[in-house]
């Protein structure tokens, strides 16, 4: 007989293939993979297929190392039943065993699974293996609503129905220290906790026992043998015809619905981490009223078409991104970007869908619907960042995953101990209930994910999108903090700021730039516009010289106004103004010259650009080192331009005339030694700097490329928002250690207590759930976080 087992083939769908060659070149890398037994490549098809034991990320590794990828999807599901860590690790392990998983990582406090797949792997066999695990799943929707969706222990009455039944079981035991001696008889005890054993803890049951044929343990588990075995040793005490004194029912009633009353308030707890989604999801009306065909119309957002124009009145919630077409007016966007004030729009700007319109009557024109919209995305970024795990959490899983076996085994040793040790079984029986009871392992499960769920949510208040957990718990150990120059530390809109020459100067240079769209031109049309005395003259025989400038004629002059080397082309002497304009150029300034070319070239006077400094960055800077973190300025200006904005700004480090594509490698200078670099840009060229960063922080001002390289998105232009990023990660971790050591702490010691017969089952079980509520309770501290940044 052979030893050998026959592995089903895998499809592997593979993206980029175009020719022989690339057939050939997969091929190699997939049959160079441990465990690969055969695999053949198909062009027409653009999928391998591939038999052995090798593991899928191996298999795309291999893919993209041989220069191409597979195909892939992501899935969310909603998963019912977990109750603490152990549960987490075995519904994760159930799912990377379904063919077609990539990644599988669940989250406790989300109660969702978050999957990368093949392309193409349907749901059903992910379902069935959570079925498999003893859980119950379902795909959610994009929108999230699913996860929403309460679960059993989000309703009050099985613990109010649990509380009824059990608090007459309880008092006479608290009333025996007064002297009052009202015990119930035996027969009326077992009325009374039978229905809380069997009725309202059969879930226990079903979930501990769905657990053993899955070769695991969970907290269902122990609460299910604990609690049995004290309704057993009491109904067999009974049978016996010991007194009513004698029985234990209300421990185990009790135990019960303690557990119950935990899981409850944890749930409503959880309910509050996830408050910063729910209410951002409410910000988006129903309808919206839209022209079309010339007459007004209320639609439902789901019937809007991108272009349709939407008419906003005053004091209405804007329902669509858009671009303002007509009207002006201020618009609160406090609960998207966290700014305390009302923005002022115009005809052209950006409008985000959400915030509320002030007293303009507004039109606009759609230009982002459904998953595409801003608000949509920073619902999915801030549910993602909730759903992922941050790196400390693999440990308490590990941990978690050998914890049940462990405490079962100790409660077995604790029962024989006391029975063969002190010839006591009634009380050892006890002991063991007590230590099965109180080592609860939901708050470690816990732990991690409350503290990222809080951390993320009220950072998405104040404006900070955080991707992922990752991003939020390196951001803690930050120690430098390096920024882009232009769009982040400075308004990214150039300004006239000097003015040298002839007195007819601006008025010349602003008639000749009255037609271009350059950003130097609006600056010299803004300055212009301010002076309400001038009045610009028109201009004829306009042209654009390509990388000169331009050149026209004004009141019968011919003019040009352009770089240097245009002046020089046309033979103007510029020595009059040199001096000056290069005490400019070392300023950072960028210099343009206006002049009159002819038989006689005659300079008429220099214009001098710059960047204002955003006002908010001398603060942010300031804020970084009350926090010991030291910064640096990364620029593609000149050194002594990049030197005076780090000295206006208290920068500590400065890196100029750095070209594009060397950001990234100056930000692997900066990180040698150990030193954690958090870097800030906006543009495209900023991306692989923000890439090569522990962590990026990319304001939502500026391109989608760089906020897809970034770990952190600022929805605002504002750098103080870096320092409250940081912040926020630091509490969040905070609280992460706390909740680790309170959860860990009550099992340190409240087992060796159990074990030692220093609890008894009632004050394990009230322990118990006290641990969990108070790593929850403990979270939501983070949500009284208010940030520095206004």
């Amino acid at each position: 007989m052979s030893s050998s087992t026959t592995h089903p083939l895998l499809t592997l769908p593979i993206d980029g293939m175009t020719c022989a060659s690339c057939v050939k070149r997969v091929e190699k890398a997939l049959k160079a993979v441990p465990g690969v037994q055969q695999a053949n490549v198909n062009l027409a098809t653009e999928a391998a297929s591939v038999a052995g034991p090798a593991a899928l990320p191996a298999l795309n590794a291999a893919i993209e190392k041989a220069g191409f990828a597979l195909r892939q999807q992501d899935l969310t599901l909603a998963v019912e039943g977990m109750t603490c860590a152990s549960c987490v690790g075995r519904v994760e392990k159930a799912l990377k065993k379904v063919p077609g998983v990539l990644e599988a990582e669940v989250n406790l406090a989300t109660e969702t699974a978050r999957l990368r797949l093949l392309a193409g792997t349907g749901p059903a066999a992910l379902l069935e293996a959570v079925a498999r695990a003893g859980y119950q799943a379902r795909p959610q929707h994009a929108d999230g609503a699913d996860a929403a969706r309460p679960a059993w222990h989000s309703s009050g009455w099985p613990v109010l129905a649990a509380a009824l039944l059990s608090l007459p079981l309880l008092l006479p035991m608290l009333a025996q220290p007064f002297g009052l001696h009202a015990m119930l008889p035996a027969w009326l005890q077992l009325a009374l906790a039978t229905p809380v054993q069997f009725w309202l803890g059969a879930r226990f049951y079903r979930a501990g026992w769905a657990a053993l044929r899955a070769g695991s343990g969970n907290m269902d588990l122990l609460v299910a043998l604990g609690t049995s075995a004290a309704y057993g040793l009491s109904l067999w005490l009974m049978l016996r015809g010991h007194g009513a004194h004698a029985l234990y029912f209300e421990s185990a009633a009790v135990v019960i619905t303690l557990v119950l009353l935990g899981k409850w308030l944890e749930a409503r707890a959880k309910r509050q981490t996830t408050a910063a989604i729910r209410a951002l999801q409410a910000l988006q009306p129903d309808r919206a009223r839209v022209l079309r065909d010339g007459a007004e119309q209320e639609l439902p957002l789901a019937a809007l078409r991108l272009g349709d124009t939407v008419l906003v009145r005053p004091g209405e919630r804007i329902p669509v991104d858009g671009e303002l077409l007509e009207g002006h007016s201020q618009v609160d966007e406090s609960l998207i970007t966290g700014e305390s004030l009302p923005v002022d729009k115009a005809p052209g700007s950006r409008l985000v869908g959400g915030s509320v319109n002030g007293e303009g009557l507004l039109r606009l024109r759609c230009t982002a619907l459904g998953a595409e919209s801003t608000l949509a995305r920073i619902a999915r970024m801030v549910e993602q960042a909730q759903g992922h795990k941050a790196p400390i959490q693999r440990l308490v899983d590990r941990v978690s995953a050998v914890f049940v076996p462990v405490v079962i085994v100790i409660a077995t040793l604790t029962l024989l101990g006391w029975g063969i040790g002190g010839g006591d079984w009634e009380r050892a029986l006890l002991n063991a209930v007590a230590v099965l009871v109180i080592a609860c392992p939901c708050a470690l499960g816990l732990a991690t994910p409350a503290a990222i769920m809080a951390g993320t949510g009220v950072a998405a208040r104040r404006g900070i999108l955080i991707k992922d957990a990752e991003a939020l718990e390196r951001a803690h150990r930050v120690s430098l903090v390096a920024f882009d120059k232009t769009g982040t530390l400075t308004e990214g809109r150039p300004r006239l700021l000097a003015l040298e020459g002839e007195p007819a100067l601006l008025r010349l240079a602003a008639a000749l730039q009255a037609g271009s769209e350059h950003p130097l031109a609006r600056a010299v049309r803004e300055a212009a516009q301010q002076r309400a005395d001038l009045a610009v003259p028109a201009v004829t025989g306009l042209q654009a010289v390509p990388g000169r400038g331009l050149r026209g004629q004004v009141e019968g002059q011919d003019l040009a106004l352009g770089s240097s080397r245009y002046m020089q082309e046309l033979g103007v002497d510029l020595a009059a103004l040199q001096a000056r304009a290069q005490a400019l150029q070392d300023e950072g300034r960028s210099v343009s010259w206006l002049a009159a070319p002819g038989e006689v070239p005659r300079l008429i006077g220099l214009l001098a650009f710059g960047d204002a400094l955003k006002p908010e960055a001398a603060a942010a800077v300031a804020e970084l080192h009350a926090q010991g973190i030291r910064t640096a300025l990364i620029s593609g200006d000149n050194r002594g331009a990049a030197e005076r904005v780090a000295r206006e700004l208290g920068i500590d480090e400065v890196r100029a005339e750095v070209l594009p594509q060397d950001k990234a490698r100056i930000v692997g200078e900066l990180r040698a030694g150990g030193r954690v670099v958090a870097m800030v840009g906006d543009g495209i060229n900023d991306a692989p700097a923000l890439a090569a960063a522990d962590v990026g922080l990319a304001m939502a001002t500026g391109t989608e490329v760089a906020m897809a390289a970034a770990g952190v998105t600022l929805m605002r232009g504002n750098p103080a928002l870096v320092a409250d990023a940081i912040a926020i990660s630091r509490r969040s971790y905070a609280k992460i250690r706390q909740n680790l050591f309170w959860a860990f702490f009550y099992n340190l010691v409240g087992i060796p207590l159990a074990a030692l017969g220093l609890l008894n089952p009632m004050l394990a079980g009230a322990a118990m759930a006290l641990s969990s509520v108070s790593v929850v309770g403990n979270a939501l501290l983070l949500t009284r976080w208010q940030g520095r940044a206004a």
